[in-house]
């Protein structure tokens, strides 16, 4: 099994992502804090599978580059721009708009929620080429976490 992690890093609130390349779906996703994300980075490349750890080259990378080199974490850096945009438009394709908001045209719709773990997953889809699926039952997690 191929796996490889995205981070949307940032200083207060991290998107995360962990999915299955060869079956192109996500395992797992979430907006957490940096803390949290890196243990659960530290889980996931040390479980058999997980060879990659992709990085968003943005605001609040820096720290998270020292960081993964400090645990010689395999990273490649990925460019970021224009993902917080996309990630809103990607969200509704994740999440299809309900009740009210369908009725709203695309481009006033904004995502209930933060978009970290979306903004994550671009940049794993556009690392890979390939959109990624999020089954119906997988649980975000978010942030503060309890």
């Amino acid at each position: 099994m191929s796996r490889r992690a995205a981070i949307d890093p940032g200083r207060s609130k991290c998107g995360l992502v962990l999915a299955d390349c060869s079956s192109s779906e996500v395992l797992a996703a979430g907006v957490l804090p940096p803390q949290r994300c890196q243990e659960l980075l530290l889980e996931w490349v040390r479980s058999p599978g997980c060879s990659t750890v992709l990085l968003g080259d943005g605001t609040g990378s820096q720290p998270w580059r020292q960081w993964l080199s400090a645990h010689n974490l395999p990273a490649l850096l990925i460019p970021e721009a224009g993902t917080t945009l996309a990630a809103r438009e990607r969200y509704w394709q994740l999440e299809p708009a309900r009740g009210w908001r369908r009725w709203l045209p695309r481009g006033l719709r904004l995502p209930p929620r933060d978009v970290d773990d979306v903004v994550a997953q671009l940049l794993l889809e556009r690392h890979l080429g390939t959109l990624l699926q999020r089954p119906a039952t997988l649980s975000l997690k978010t942030w503060p976490a309890p």
